[in-house]
């Protein structure tokens, strides 16, 4: 069942999500029903919450998953592995000042500014890595240490289950590799 959610369910969740990975926490929690209602039925997983579910299974949630993929996405094009026809940089451009909170939001959260934000904040002893299999193991293993915890509608955490928050969060320096930013 696992196999069959795997190929045919979440690789269509997925599809080309460096892209199109939604910020808001309504759109997040919609992709996350699906994942959640699929583990639900595999069995000896239904007494279990969706985050103990994902545990048992070895699985991310699907947020953790599409910025674990805009980070291999970045390492393809600091690598040139693929084309850097966004023109992204290490360096973050601000948005010139005056724009309204939708568009800063838009700018925020697009692949452009959100990639070189996500590959800032990993150690940079894992995006040195020149070979792509072992970037990809590393990148994994790192992000299985950090929690994985979903937003929850309707009220304001400190934390959005984001990479970046978690490499605000003061108890985890020791998985950042003690690198404090």
């Amino acid at each position: 069942m696992l196999t069959l959610y795997k190929s045919m369910v979440r690789s269509l969740l997925e599809y080309c999500c460096p892209l199109w990975d939604p910020h808001k926490v309504s759109d997040i929690q919609e992709l996350e029903g699906v994942q959640r209602a699929f583990t639900a039925r595999i069995a000896g997983c239904q007494d279990l919450d969706y985050w103990e579910r994902l545990k048992k299974l070895s699985l991310m949630s699907l947020q953790r998953r599409r910025e674990r993929y805009i980070l291999l996405h970045m390492w393809k094009i600091a690598n040139g592995s693929v084309s850097n026809d966004t023109g992204i940089k290490a360096l973050v451009p601000p948005l010139r000042a005056g724009v309204t909170a939708f568009h800063q939001s838009l700018y925020d959260n697009s692949f452009a500014v959100k990639g070189p934000r996500l590959w800032n904040c990993i150690p940079a002893s894992i995006n040195e890595i020149k070979e792509f299999s072992t970037y990809k193991r590393q990148l994994t293993s790192l992000l299985q240490k950090i929690p994985d915890k979903r937003p929850v509608r309707g009220y304001t955490t400190s934390n959005s289950n984001s990479l970046l928050e978690w490499r605000k969060d003061p108890t985890l320096l020791e998985v950042w590799g003690g690198q404090d930013i």
